[in-house]
């Protein structure tokens, strides 16, 4: 969950910040627009000052082509809350896969793509190794484990490109960070 900071409003009327979270949930992600920044979990934070809405953006790899877009994206659809708006991109509190929501998890299904695991469990159980076998992804078609990695760069540095053994089928899988 972002955090979402609120200053004084002695200046002009207050902006509910559930406001700007639920305008922010209309700004797809460029790359994958059946899913929105929200559902990805790139929204760091959310501050709501008298003079200017600030909201802090979690890119999900360094050197995403798509920062810029996303970035004015947000301006767009905040515009019409009457403050000016700051983005800032920053990897102080880093993106992982585990901030997809479960609805972006879902989306992400239902376009074919299918979701990364849950990396933080993994980590926390110890169960992460450095040479391991390749994990069991998933067909988002038919739900097979039986697949097979065809090429570690997929359309964008967040994806891979994987078939199925058993329906045949190509898909895009989410990398897991």
């Amino acid at each position: 969950m972002p955090a979402i900071r609120v200053g004084s409003s002695r200046a002009r009327p207050g902006v509910d910040p559930r406001a700007v979270m639920t305008a922010l949930e209309d700004v797809a992600d460029p790359e994958i627009p059946a899913v929105s920044i929200v559902e990805l979990g790139m929204i760091g934070g959310i501050d709501v000052e008298p003079d200017r809405l600030r909201v802090e953006l979690l890119p999900t790899f360094v050197g995403c082509p798509a920062l810029e877009l996303i970035k004015a994206s947000i301006v767009e659809r905040l515009a019409a809350l009457g403050r000016p708006v700051e983005v800032m991109a920053t990897f102080e509190v880093p993106w992982t896969s585990d901030r997809i929501s479960p609805a972006g998890r879902q989306a992400l299904l239902e376009a074919g793509i299918t979701p990364p695991g849950p990396v933080a469990e993994a980590r926390a159980g110890g169960t992460l190794t450095l040479i391991g076998l390749e994990p069991r992804v998933p067909c988002p078609y038919c739900g097979s484990r039986r697949t097979v990695l065809d090429n570690a760069f997929g359309p964008t540095q967040c994806r891979t490109i994987r078939s199925c053994v058993d329906c045949r089928q190509p898909f895009e899988a989410i990398k897991p960070v």
